[in-house]
C-alpha cells in the first residue's frame, strides 16, 4: 500500500519543481525583454537628473545632461564618503567651476533601495515631481521599482545607459552578462519580501 503512494508523491513534487522552473525561466526572459534598449526621450526637460552610482557611463551621462540643459539639477546618489563635487568633476573630466554649483551628493545609499530613498528625500526637500533617471539598462527595471515604491506620485523619466561589457543581444551567449542579468533577476523577485521586512520593522 505505501510503496503505490511513493511513486505519486514523488510525481507530484517533480511536477511543481519543473513547473516552478519553468516559471522561473519565463519570468527571466519576460525581465530581460523590459531591460530598455534604446532611450526613448532624450529631448524633453526635467527638474532634475538623477543618477545612481555603481556602474560605468552613469555619471557622465548625467554630467552631459546636465551641460546641456536637461534639467537645472543634478542629484547623484551612492557617493563614497570623502568625495566631493570637485573630485566628481575632475574624474569625468569636466570643468570644476563649470556645473558646481549645480550639482548636490548623497552619501547615505549603499544599495538600490538606499538609492530610491536618499533620492525620493532629496526630490521631496526639493519639491520636484519630475526626474530623468540614469542608471545602466540592465539595472533600470529594478531601479523605476524601487523609486515609484518610495515615491508614487513622482514622474520619472528613465535614461538608460549601456555599458560595453553588458551583451543583451544573445546575452545567453555571454557568461558575464548571462550572470549579471540572472543576479538583477533574483533581486527583483526579492524586492516585495524586503519591502515587507522594511515595513514591519520600521
Amino acid at each position: 500500500m505505501f510503496g503505490k503512494r511513493r511513486p505519486r508523491k514523488t510525481s507530484i513534487a517533480g511536477s511543481l519543481i519543473i513547473f516552478a522552473a519553468i516559471s522561473w525561466i519565463v519570468g527571466l526572459l519576460f525581465f530581460v525583454a523590459a531591460i530598455p534598449d534604446k532611450v526613448t526621450d532624450d529631448g524633453s526637460k526635467s527638474e532634475a537628473i538623477v543618477v545612481l552610482t555603481g556602474g560605468s557611463m552613469r555619471l557622465e551621462t548625467g554630467l552631459d545632461l546636465l551641460s546641456k540643459g536637461a534639467a537645472d539639477k543634478l542629484f547623484v546618489s551612492g557617493v563614497h564618503r570623502g568625495v566631493d563635487v570637485a573630485e566628481l568633476l575632475r574624474v569625468s573630466r569636466q570643468s570644476p567651476g563649470k556645473l558646481d554649483c549645480c550639482i548636490a551628493l548623497g552619501y547615505e545609499a549603499s544599495d538600490t533601495h538606499g538609492n530610491a530613498v536618499e533620492t525620493a528625500n532629496w526630490v521631496r526637500e526639493n519639491g520636484f515631481k519630475k526626474v530623468r533617471l540614469v542608471t545602466a539598462s540592465y539595472h533600470m527595471p529594478r531601479s523605476l521599482l524601487e523609486l515609484r515604491h518610495v515615491m508614487p506620485e513622482l514622474e520619472v523619466q528613465p535614461h538608460p545607459v549601456f555599458p560595453d561589457h553588458v551583451k543583451t543581444d544573445s546575452w545567453y551567449r555571454w557568461p558575464g552578462t548571462a550572470a549579471l542579468l540572472v543576479g538583477e533577476y533574483l533581486k527583483l523577485l526579492l524586492m516585495p519580501m524586503r519591502w515587507l521586512w522594511i515595513d514591519l520593522v520600521g
